[in-house]
């Protein structure tokens, strides 16, 4: 199978796109990665609009996208764009079109470019499983291409670009029929579309491949590269983006993970970050993970090149088969480590900063869901018990000084490694690069059932260069867990949020990696105290970024979209609200949307639904089947918990708070 998704595999080198004029300020090619966003404001409402486009603009924003659900909101964006040029604004505007076809057709004749949704466009979406013939699907497909098509030479005529945009959760019936609820799906949705354009000699077209879940969003977009070179289709741009993010911390970590991981390998030509937050914050998080890449290739140092094929699947989650080590590797979840080999003294309260949290008065421990399972202390242990679960891993040297303890797991170099015979017999760590493994040392891994490499990179191009280890791993059939170590400046933290999220999520994503570890030795002298409220940041980061590349959860997962013109409620206040009452349910998945085009189909991978019907009606969904239709707002939240009672799904949040002991 060809697996060929990216220039390089080793080498930063950005795809070079086809170039796509978009109202003057032009995407694709050797021009910068652009960054963009949507309205929440009423279309109607053409000062609102307005307003928050120019605010939008002032944050960074290239393109501005606007919803026009009907022929009316199409009309208007007129109106809006006359006002913009009349203000000085000259940003190209993006119509943003699902289920009407004659709003897409005005819609380009007034903006710059339109977005349409194959699966929704002309397509029949009723979540049922219909079975069809070869005929019977070819002419659906018919059907569709015949309703496509005036758009595309309106289009045309009138130099108006396009963005074809799928969504893993608004496939058709007749795409999930033949090809399942897969990237492979999401891809030929979108290339059904793309080769009428072709025929139509139009190609002033962008493509998008959109999920919620992460792994399928990097799969689909990798696939779809893989399928324009296929076909011999043109190399269209890419716009990237992780639909329904969510907000804070999550929405950006998440985002990172989906769009960082394939612009390290040179794929995006823009860049939509979609935050349950106004649309003006979402501009600087996208200049953020784009401005990594700007002197990518000059910063970066020579990576091995690889010899044979990649001995990964791209297009599809495996995770890497490993031995158990204690708990490490086979069939457990990925550990977190913390680093706190840096604080001045170490007391039973301090664990907070892994997520373990004593109480003083009843001297237990309370569990978490968000606790670290090793902390490392370097040339200090502890000098107490650590509660149940938590393990100790401590430098080489401390550790033989202490007796070579067996509750202490020591961290050697490779040097050392090799040096020595007497080992722990369970557990030991090695502090490993790409530069310094040698036949000899690969030896030694393929027969050791007790070592676990912290594998580290200084290169610029990071990523990679712990995938490209990893690919020295599995070629020489080397099946020991391998702990993800990465070490950050002292930064602003969404910096730092986002870069980790990239490097480690990137990795994760392609089922790389058995645990995470931020190192703090970068980070400059601080208090005690400023010490325990960064270590419990980086904690907190780390479960984070194991939860948005799907391979951990730990705590509730929230799927809500970031507004726009068609939202029925206020879904940040909404989301708030849900999250103040069911985040302690961990592993659940809850769809918040604000309209029935963002309903059932865009949160696709959710548990339960909350999605806006109509002024202040609510539907309540289980997966992708409405239970509740019409619920007032005002007892929405309520119902939904008890449809989750119901499924035996909620737990009283007083119950998961109680200590535990150690």
């Amino acid at each position: 199978m060809n697996k060929t998704y990216c220039p390089s595999l080793t080498e930063y080198k950005r795809r070079v796109a086809r170039v796509v004029n978009i109202g003057g300020v032009p995407m694709g090619g050797d021009y910068p990665i652009r960054v963009q966003s949507m309205t929440t404001v009423d279309t109607m409402d053409t000062l609102g609009s307005v307003e928050q486009t120019l605010r939008m603009v002032e944050a960074g924003c290239e393109y501005v996208r606007i919803t026009a659900p009907s022929v009316k909101e199409a009309q208007n964006l007129l109106e809006i764009r006359k006002e913009l040029r009349k203000r000085g604004c000259n940003v190209p505007l993006i119509a943003d079109i699902h289920f009407t076809p004659n709003a897409a057709e005005l819609a380009a004749r007034i903006v710059e470019k339109v977005r349409v949704n194959p699966g929704n466009y002309a397509d029949k979406k009723k979540f049922e499983e219909i079975e069809y013939t070869d005929s019977s699907y070819a002419a659906e497909v018919e059907r569709i291409r015949a309703r496509f098509r005036p758009l595309v030479q309106i289009c045309k005529q009138y130099g108006t670009a396009m963005r074809i945009g799928t969504n893993h959760g608004s496939l058709s019936d007749r795409i999930l029929s033949r090809y399942g609820d897969t990237p492979l799906g999401m891809v030929e949705s979108a290339l059904e579309f793309l080769r009428l354009c072709e025929e139509e000699n139009y190609y002033d077209v962008v493509l998008s491949m959109k999920a919620s879940n992460t792994q399928v969003m990097v799969q689909a977009y990798r696939l779809l590269v893989q399928k324009l070179d296929e076909e011999g289709l043109q190399p269209y741009p890419l716009h990237l983006g992780v639909t329904e993010a969510g907000e804070a911390e999550d929405g950006r970590i998440k985002s990172a993970v989906g769009i960082g991981t394939l612009l390290e390998d040179g794929l995006g030509d823009t860049v939509r970050v979609s935050l349950t937050e106004a649309p003006e914050a979402e501009a600087p998080v996208a200049r953020m993970l784009i401005s990594r890449y700007v002197d990518r290739a000059a910063l970066a140092q020579p990576i091995r090149p690889l010899v044979g094929e990649e001995p990964l699947h791209p297009f599809q989650y495996l995770r890497r088969p490993t031995h158990e080590v204690l708990n490490f590797g086979g069939l457990n979840v990925p550990r977190v480590i913390v680093d706190l080999a840096r604080l001045p003294q170490l007391e039973y309260a301090d664990l907070r900063a892994a997520g373990h949290l004593y109480s003083p008065f009843l001297d237990k421990f309370q569990m978490s869901d968000q606790g670290a399972d090793y902390i490392y202390t370097g040339e200090r242990p502890v000098a107490f018990m650590l509660p149940n679960g938590l393990k100790e891993i401590v430098n080489f040297r401390a550790w033989v000084d202490a007796g070579r303890r067996s509750h202490h797991y020591p961290i050697m170099t490779a040097d050392r490694y090799m040096e020595e015979e007497v080992l722990h017999p369970q557990l030991n760590f090695l502090m490993l690069s790409l530069d310094t493994l040698d036949a000899a040392l690969l030896r030694r891994l393929r027969a050791d059932l007790t070592v676990v490499p912290v594998i580290a990179a200084t290169n610029a191009h990071a990523m990679p260069e712990l995938r490209r280890l990893f690919f020295e791993l599995i070629t020489n059939e080397i099946h020991c867990p391998v702990i993800i170590n990465r070490a950050y400046p002292d930064q602003p933290l969404e910096q730092t949020q986002l870069d980790a999220a990239t490097d480690i999520g990137g990795l994760l994503i392609d089922g790389l990696g058995d645990g995470v570890g931020l190192d703090t030795s970068a980070l400059a002298p601080r208090s005690q105290q400023a010490w325990l409220d960064t270590l419990a940041t980086l904690n907190q980061l780390s479960f984070g970024i194991l939860q948005a590349a799907r391979t951990r959860m730990s705590k509730t997962e929230y799927i809500s979209c970031p507004s726009c013109g068609r939202t029925l409620f206020d879904l940040q206040e909404t989301t708030a609200m849900i999250r103040k009452r069911t985040d302690h349910l961990k592993g659940i998945k809850i769809g918040i949307m604000g309209c029935i085009v963002n309903g059932p189909g865009e949160m696709a991978d959710a548990d339960y639904g909350y999605v806006g019907v109509g002024k202040g009606k609510i539907a309540l969904y289980r997966g992708q089947d409405v239970i509740k239709k019409a619920v007032p707002e005002e007892r929405a939240v309520d119902e939904l918990i008890e449809l989750m009672r119901e499924d035996g799904k909620w737990i009283e949040k007083e119950l998961v708070d109680e200590p535990m002991g150690v």
